[in-house]
């Protein structure tokens, strides 16, 4: 690997700061202009019916769909062809970001716009496009996707519904079922996943009109109550042969493909929500007195803040870190599809990053509102209940914390990424960020040398390495932001504080992630040798915890929430 590759998991070879960063100080007009139209409508058109959404008022979730596509948010990711504007994905997470506030209506978008639409958009024919994408793109018809069942979630090629040809070779003929199909309730058009004659795992366009198909009862739901999740019946549904989607037997590629993205845009998509909530728990804190003093004055109440604050920074660091290497991917040449899958790695760390960071910020706003937090009348009880599914959503996170270490393994092995290359010693101010890459790697190579082949069935080992893996993205991300924020102007002091921050929070898990793994790998003297190589790495840095965590605060509460020009 040289530098000027762009290989995913590249994070880990690549010193700070060698390649520009995407980060929102550095979007450009029309993506400014994109995120405030979408910003205004999920502030002015879906939170003030947030309690007609939550009691699952169907007809107002399509007609603001309907909404969404006349302001062209359907339609990011479609091709102009087709009623699109076939944009960047950096302006896909833009707009991910800025729909985020209400999770029923987020999870509504989302399930239409990424992996309802996009397996159309992404692998349909001429036809298919032609008849299905403007409709989907204007918000006229709506798209779902179903793929789980009974028996098979995370292993989708375990799936048990079937299709076989019909006599006359006109239709397919789907038997089976599927659960927790997002927009069941009210989609025109759904993306159904079958065995072709039980065997050959494929990709199916259904139209809700399809003699055969029948959408069972809502599902009710502890979170995202508004949203539509209802189970599918195919008793011979009978699908044109015209609306097989892509080849027999490839159905996998499709269904995978999609859940990269999906996973990058969960990621992204609970930005927004991060800074609504963290607003209102500043707003909260700053009114409510105890002791004759506003809560926003007490340390425990800036400690949470700063956790806030810094949690929100890092997922909005490696978020728009992620969808400028793809973009920069895609305008050197290679195919669309290809640039995402090959940053698989960021897209799993950032679903797993954003999906647990996010619960903690709406648990710790929860703890901020006291008994306010469970009061339905006030929103952060609702985020409390809709931010679980993310952590279940797109592969869980238990699925994804394998698939960083695997798939790290697997570049590894085949030479793409050196990653047991651990020479040399970093210096200077950003050692403790390429220190903790480094361990990262180190704990990955004992863990080969140790299990070889056999290390996927140690999950607990790969887990930890994805751990470390995590913290290293996090923090090079949020670093290598500053410093390129750091060559125009001074920085903020709360941006060096969150980094900070992180650092000490990020060196603390380090070494524990390290010494579980190689406990597993290795014992004896051996063991001793390999902990005090990670140990060397780990260098406590003697900052107060209590001045970053007032210089973070400080900032939250002098902005009112966010502070920043997203």
């Amino acid at each position: 690997m040289t530098h000027d590759e762009l290989i995913g998991g590249g994070f880990l070879l690549e010193p700070i700061g060698h390649r520009p960063v995407m980060a929102p100080e550095f979007f450009s007009p029309e993506q400014r202009a994109l995120y405030e139209t979408a910003r205004r409508f999920s502030t002015e058109e879906v939170l003030p019916r947030a309690d007609r959404i939550e009691k699952k008022d169907f007809a107002l979730l399509r007609e603001l769909l309907r909404k969404a596509g006349e302001l062209g948010l359907l339609g990011i990711d479609i091709e102009e062809a087709y009623g699109g504007f076939g944009l960047d994905k950096t302006t896909t997470l833009v707009v991910a970001e800025a729909k985020s506030l209400l999770g029923s209506w987020s999870v509504t978008f989302a399930a239409h716009t990424c992996i309802g639409t996009l397996p159309i958009a992404w692998f349909g024919t001429h036809e298919q496009k032609q008849k299905y994408l403007p409709t989907l793109a204007s918000g006229e018809k709506i798209a779902a996707y179903a793929l789980t069942e009974a028996g098979s979630g995370s292993d989708a090629l375990g799936a048990k519904t079937r299709a076989v040809k019909s006599a006359d070779g006109t239709h397919y003929l789907l038997t089976g079922s599927k659960q927790y199909i997002t927009n069941a309730g009210f989609a025109d058009v759904f993306i159904v996943f079958a065995k072709v004659d039980g065997a050959q795992f494929s990709c199916f366009i259904v139209d809700r009109d399809t003699p055969g198909l029948t959408v069972g009862p809502e599902e009710h739901k502890m979170g995202i109550r508004g949203s539509s999740t209802c189970p599918l019946i195919l008793e011979d549904a009978r699908v044109p042969v015209g609306n097989l989607l892509g080849e027999i037997g490839r159905g996998h590629k499709i269904a995978f493909n999609i859940l990269n993205l999906g996973r990058l845009k969960l990621g992204a998509g609970v930005i927004g929500a991060m800074k609504l909530h963290l607003g209102g728990a500043c707003t909260y804190t700053s009114d409510r007195r105890q002791f004759d003093t506003p809560i926003i004055r007490f340390g425990l109440t800036r400690e949470k803040l700063a956790r806030m604050l810094t949690h929100t920074y890092a997922v909005e660091s490696m978020a728009y870190r992620t969808s400028g290497l793809i973009d920069d991917k895609v305008a050197r040449g290679t195919a669309l599809l290809a640039a995402i899958e090959e940053f698989a790695v960021e897209a799993s760390i950032l679903k797993i990053l954003g999906s647990e960071y996010f619960g903690q910020l709406v648990d710790d706003g929860v703890q901020l509102h006291g008994g306010a937090g469970f009061i339905e009348e006030y929103p952060v009880e609702r985020a409390y209940r809709d931010a679980r599914i993310n952590r279940i959503f797109e592969g869980t996170n238990e699925i994804n914390r394998l698939l960083i270490g695997g798939t790290l393994l697997k570049r590894a092995m085949k030479g793409v990424l050196p990653l047991f290359d651990t020479a040399g010693t970093p210096a200077g101010e950003d050692a403790n960020v390429e220190n903790l890459k480094r361990l990262a790697r180190l704990t990955l190579q004992v863990a080969v040398e140790a299990h070889g082949p056999q290390l996927e069935k140690h999950q607990g080992v790969l887990a930890c390495v994805a751990d470390l893996v995590m913290d290293a993205f996090a923090l090079d991300a949020m670093t290598a932001r500053n410093r390129q924020l750091s060559k125009s102007k001074p920085l903020e002091p709360w941006r060096v504080a969150a980094v900070q921050r992180f650092s000490n929070d990020a060196h603390g898990r380090a070494l524990l992630s390290a010494r579980r793994a190689m406990s597993a790998c290795v014992q004896g003297d051996a063991l001793k040798t390999r902990l005090a190589e990670a140990s060397a790495l780990i260098v406590w840095q003697p900052l107060d915890a209590e001045v970053l965590d007032e210089t973070l605060a400080s900032a939250v509460e002098a902005a009112r929430g966010y502070p920043s020009l997203s």
